[in-house]
């Protein structure tokens, strides 16, 4: 099978995004693992936040996709250019190695991966980087199923 980075994996939405960048939020996840800071949540938690009623009204939605937010700061590249190459660079190697996330049944989670170093790094550390960043991830997936039990 093809690796693809299909638009459905995309993190998108005012809601959806600015859950991740709450502050002071107890279901969020973060942690610094150069050349990212990687924020991410599992929407496990998130049904553990409804209530009842609005729970029966509004179905839970289950897809085997992880959301993915990339973002390249433009204080820190002023031009396009750049922050475009970096974004095109990250979104490949996280294509290539998504599957390091491949847990048949762990939740989706929603995670944005934002580029910290000061300057452009190429492609091969951006993926090491990114191998590291979602093994690290996906062993913390592990932990919430762990504590419960």
């Amino acid at each position: 099978m093809r690796p693809a980075f299909p638009k459905s994996e995309r993190l998108s939405g005012k809601k959806k995004i600015g859950i991740l960048f709450q502050k002071g939020r107890a279901d969020l996840r973060s942690f610094y693992l150069f050349p990212f800071r990687v924020i991410y949540h599992y929407a496990v938690d998130e049904a553990g936040e409804r209530d009842g009623a609005e729970m029966a009204s509004v179905p839970l939605r289950r897809t085997n996709r992880t959301a993915v937010l990339i973002n390249v700061s433009k204080r820190q590249f002023k031009r396009a250019v750049d922050r475009n190459l970096l974004r095109r660079r990250i979104r490949e190697a996280y294509r290539l190695n998504k599957q390091l996330l491949g847990r048949e049944n762990s939740s989706p989670t929603e995670i944005a991966f934002l580029y910290i170093a000061k300057t452009k790094a190429s492609f091969e550390e951006i993926e090491k980087g990114m191998r590291r960043t979602l093994k690290k991830v996906d062993s913390g997936h592990t932990e919430p199923s762990d504590k419960r039990s």
